[in-house]
């Protein structure tokens, strides 16, 4: 009788361990390759339902006729929280970005058929034939640094994703200031640097230029569906510090703000701390960091549009580049963000950005920089959709 029971007891391990490593190569199979097929929750508990079907079929606790239906009853518990799993899942997912889903840079590519990247109306007075500046910057910039190089550069093939050869790169505003304090490239076009950035430069003896090129509005944006149409920068600030919370206190309904963050480093997390001044900015929980510009755009984990969202970016980006239909542009101060509020003044959070230089040894930077200044240069900053300096 022992006998019987130690053998059922060996038996009962090998199969649970055999299950178990089978569910756990499923589970690793979904992570890489998830699907219709692979679902790793539905692996998970298929592998657990099928070690007690198993023990019990071994073990003769249940007869047989009464442990198929138990097998049948959790499976069939299992596949409806599955389902309602993934129907929560599908309505998530549909519900749109917030800001920073991924943008297709190539459909702004310079010299490209179609391409987005806008032209000047007469030929332009200022080429270079030789010793190309190489040139990076941020995502939402790269429509205007193209159509530069379109003006200006010979025609050829510049691919923003290669980052071996191609002379005219995108790999966002914190790889581009790294790659620019390393010597790996020439000029970048960003926002102004962060407080770290500009420790990690004079860490490395390097001095970092900014050349304003154009002016551009920092933007708050919520769903929609929500009732608040604007606010003050005095709310905005209360917001980020924590101390406000809840919609209802700024004239919305009765629902928690979730205020999302970006990256550290990044151009939109770097305005918004120079917004908040000396005011404490709160620590966001993890799931409401948006990791944006992934790969290329080399992080945006995009963050997504619930009713509650409070977001952030620049204009350009937030309207053109990424044209949302679900999101809708905050006024601040009573103050619409638009071309004629930033170019007048008017707008509370208007800014520069730059071309920003390291001492590179290139001898056609400056030339480059004064044409982009030039009226040409900003003539190019208005069509591609940004605010001229002047």
């Amino acid at each position: 009788m022992k006998e019987a029971f130690w053998t059922k007891l060996l038996f009962s391990i090998f199969a649970v361990g055999g299950i178990a490593f089978l569910g756990f190569i499923g589970a690793i199979i979904t992570a890489l390759y998830g699907g219709l097929l692979f679902y790793t929750p539905l692996v998970a508990i298929l592998a657990i339902v099928l070690a007690i079907y198993v023990v019990l079929i071994i073990f003769n606790v249940l007869s047989r006729r009464t442990s198929n239906i138990v097998l049948l009853s959790i499976l069939g518990l299992s596949l409806l929280a599955t389902t309602g799993y993934e129907i929560k899942q599908a309505y998530v997912n549909r519900i749109a970005m917030v800001d920073d889903r991924e943008v297709n840079l190539l459909q702004y590519e310079p010299f490209a058929e179609k391409t987005k990247a806008v032209n000047l109306d007469e030929p332009s007075s200022y080429h270079i034939d030789s010793d190309l500046p190489r040139l990076d910057g941020a995502t939402a910039l790269y429509p205007l640094y193209s159509a530069f190089v379109q003006s200006t550069y010979p025609e050829g093939y510049y691919n923003p994703y290669d980052f071996q050869t191609s002379q005219v790169i995108c790999s966002s505003t914190p790889e581009a200031y790294k790659r620019l304090i390393e010597g790996e490239t020439d000029i970048i076009f960003v926002a102004a640097p962060s407080i770290a950035q500009q420790k990690e430069a004079k860490r490395k003896g390097v001095e970092l230029k900014l050349t304003p090129i154009g002016r551009e509005a920092f933007v708050f944006f919520v769903n929609k569906r929500n009732d608040v149409t604007g606010l003050s920068t005095a709310q905005l600030k209360n917001i980020y510090a924590g101390k406000i919370t809840n919609w209802k206190d700024v004239g919305g309904a009765n629902n928690r703000i979730r205020a999302f963050q970006r990256p550290e480093d990044s151009g939109s997390q770097t305005m918004l701390q120079k917004f908040m001044k000396d005011t404490p900015l709160m620590k966001p929980p993890q799931e409401d960091v948006a990791d944006i510009m992934s790969g290329i755009i080399q992080q945006t984990s995009s963050y997504r549009n619930y009713k509650n969202a409070l977001g952030y970016s620049f204009l350009f980006y937030a309207s053109e580049m990424n044209q949302n239909g679900e999101i809708a542009l905050l006024a601040i101060d009573d103050i619409q963000p638009d071309k004629e509020s930033i170019r007048s003044g008017q707008y509370p959070l208007a800014t520069e950005f730059y071309a920003v230089t390291a001492g590179s040894d290139n001898p056609n930077i400056q030339s480059f920089l004064d044409w982009i200044q030039s009226a040409q240069g900003q003539k190019l900053v208005e069509k591609t959709g940004y605010t001229s300096l002047k």
